[in-house]
């Protein structure tokens, strides 16, 4: 009986997982950066404000989110469901970016630091030294600095950088750029991107990534959908956020949120975003975005 059972699970989940090899990202077809793909991803830095970015010092921003069910039983410690509901982030660009995140949930409170080299996180004032965290908050702060900023995350430090063609979209025809990394974001030592790049508009509808920083996400793909951009300071930022899974189970809902608050250039330095929490310019709530 329980081979019948072990039988009959396979069969019903095998289609899910065929084809995922199609779902995934492809290894790079030629060596280096095509001068075509190069065009294409600075057409949509100029069109997200290119200039207003170059000349941005500090990011305040605040999200509220839902999180599907499965896959908060799937990856428990990445997804982190009794903190991560809600949070207020803090973002220093540049060539050494920091990014800090205070969440909060019906656990408490989550306070993560993360710079390029190091990862720091806190349970209600607690700190955290488990491996598997600091691996799953590294990923989740890295991933929030790519969604938010978009084109402007893939101006530097790619490997490699191709066109695969194009693919619709919503109704939208977008160009398809490969894009590898050393390292990737969060503990990987590389990862790879397709970007979907409106090419009316130029802004950037869609990415798809590995994540290869957290032993239990090795060998899967995700994708987020951005949607209700507006222009604020200058950039097109997305404001709702949408990501699935797209390999090993294809099409499977993670996470649906959306940034409820934004303002920049406040004068942050780094000693403002602590072990413990933001203090000094960084302190204030990010400004609503439903006072616009």
């Amino acid at each position: 009986m329980d081979s019948l059972r072990r039988l009959l699970c396979l069969t019903l989940l095998l289609p899910l997982f065929a084809g995922c090899a199609s779902r995934g990202i492809p290894l790079p077809l030629e060596a280096g950066e095509s001068p075509a793909a190069r065009a294409i991803l600075q057409a949509s830095a100029q069109a997200h404000g290119l200039t207003a970015w170059q000349r941005l010092a500090d990011v305040s921003v605040s999200y509220e989110g839902e999180w599907y069910g499965l896959v908060s039983r799937l990856q428990p410690t990445l997804v982190d469901a009794a903190f991560r509901q809600g949070s207020e982030e803090r973002l220093l660009p540049g060539t050494s970016p920091v990014i800090a995140q205070h969440h909060r949930g019906p656990g408490g409170e989550k306070q993560v630091r993360r710079t390029s080299d190091n990862v720091l996180v806190s349970y209600n004032g607690q700190a955290a030294d488990d491996e598997e965290v600091l691996a799953a908050a590294a990923l989740v702060a890295d991933g929030y600095r790519l969604f938010l900023t978009g084109p402007f995350y893939f101006l530097d430090g790619n490997t490699h950088l191709e066109q695969l063609g194009s693919e619709t979209i919503d109704g939208r025809v977008c160009d398809v750029l490969l894009v590898v990394r050393q390292p990737g974001h969060g503990l990987s030592a590389e990862d790879r991107y397709l970007l979907y790049i409106d090419r009316e508009q130029r802004w950037l509808r869609r990415v798809r990534f590995t994540m290869e920083g957290l032993a239990s996400t090795q060998g899967a793909v995700a994708e987020v959908d951005f949607f209700d951009h507006r222009l604020i300071d200058g950039i097109v930022w997305p404001t709702r956020f949408y990501e699935r899974l797209k390999k090993p189970i294809p099409n499977l809902p993670v996470h649906n949120w959306r940034l409820t608050g934004l303002d920049v250039n406040r004068g942050m330095q780094p000693g403002d975003l602590t072990d413990a929490g933001f203090i000094g310019r960084a302190a204030a709530p990010a400004r609503s975005l439903a006072r616009d």
